[in-house]
């Protein structure tokens, strides 16, 4: 027989020795495997429910304003005898609007104008007299007491001339309150009496507006001023065009509750620029939010010698969280625990097996 036949044989068991090596490592991966299989824990996880919860908004209906308006009157009373602005009309700060005519205006000023002209004489006549008498003083010949006659009677007279001076200033004041100015750049939106009528002091006469910003004002129950706050944004609709999108408006002021049963508070919303105009009925949301119980299943709650708690899943891993049970509400429970967050996953199923920090695998 040839050396090749007589080495076969051979070969042949070579290469199932190898092969039978192969297949016990190929086992031996898979026990490993199983083994590691094994050690995670197989349960039931269910999500943990509560945290705030928003309702449906409530719509409060409002009036589109200027944020700058001013109600315009006299603080003397008389005659409207000019008004050279008319209705709509676009002014500027210290624009004359109004004119008013009263009788006893002018001459009240040049009385006391006059008034104060006779003390100013009066006062330097006595000044120049008390100047002599402290020449003369010196030379003996007016007494100590006739020059503190002449002092007093010149002090005196400065006294009336201040006097004078502030009745000067009232009299020219009130006659400049007879012209009404304009005290912003605006549009006259109002116009509240006709000429050659007789307006009263403090009678508004018109309304101003600016064109710069706009506002609303809602009126809105005192429960509900909890669930605003200066800042927020809130979606305004326009009553006229209800498949418009909503505008965003922001508050910025916020009334105090008060302890009158049942009133209305004001919020105040400022709009966006150039978005709605004056006297626009819009209707402005305020979603009330409240805050709900947390709460897990009932299955989920392990009750041992320490107390109950529950098993919180994250990353695959198993930690158990102290909780306080406050009632049960239907198949779940209501706790009280400032580690549990709505949305966190707690094991309710294959718990009897698993301890805290475990590796569990979610069935």
């Amino acid at each position: 027989m040839s050396p090749i036949k007589r080495s076969l044989p051979y070969t042949v068991l070579a290469l199932v020795l190898v092969s039978l090596s192969l297949t016990g490592c190929r086992g031996g991966s898979n026990e490993s495997s199983k083994t590691a299989d094994a050690d995670a824990v197989s349960v039931r996880v269910a999500d943990v429910t509560g945290g705030q919860v928003e309702e449906i908004p409530l719509r409060f209906s409002g009036i589109v304003r200027a944020a700058q308006r001013a109600t315009l009157t006299f603080q003397v009373s008389g005659t409207l005898k000019e008004r050279p602005v008319e209705l709509g009309q676009m002014v500027k700060p210290g624009d004359a609007l109004a004119k008013l005519y009263n009788p006893a205006l002018q001459p009240a000023q040049d009385s006391a104008e006059a008034k104060l002209q006779e003390l100013k004489t009066q006062f330097n006549q006595a000044q120049r007299e008390w100047e002599r008498s402290v020449r003369l003083h010196k030379r003996g010949v007016v007494s100590e007491q006739n020059l503190e006659q002449l002092a007093a009677r010149r002090d005196s007279l400065r006294a009336s001339m201040a006097t004078a001076q502030a009745a000067l200033s009232e009299a020219t004041h009130l006659l400049e309150e007879s012209v009404l100015k304009a005290p912003f750049a605006g549009q006259v939106e109002a116009l509240l009496v006709e000429r050659d009528e007789f307006v009263s002091a403090g009678q508004p006469v018109m309304r101003l507006s600016s064109p710069l910003g706009r506002e609303v004002e809602l009126r809105v129950p005192a429960h509900l001023l909890s669930h605003v706050r200066v800042g927020m944004e809130l979606p305004v609709w326009q009553v006229q065009d209800r498949n418009r999108a909503p505008e965003s408006g922001t508050v910025i002021e916020i009334a105090q509750g008060s302890s009158i049963r049942g009133e209305l508070h004001p919020v105040l919303v400022s709009l966006p620029p150039n978005s709605l105009s004056s006297g626009e009925p819009v209707e402005v949301g305020i979603t009330p939010v409240r805050e709900s119980a947390v709460t897990v299943p009932m299955l989920a709650v392990v009750r041992d010698a320490t107390g109950t708690s529950v098993y919180r899943v994250s990353n695959n891993v198993a930690r158990r969280v102290p909780v306080k049970i406050d009632r049960v509400i239907g198949e779940r429970v209501m706790v009280h625990s400032g580690e549990l967050m709505p949305g966190d996953q707690v094991v309710y199923a294959g718990m009897t097996r698993l301890v805290d920090g475990d590796t569990v695998e979610v069935r």
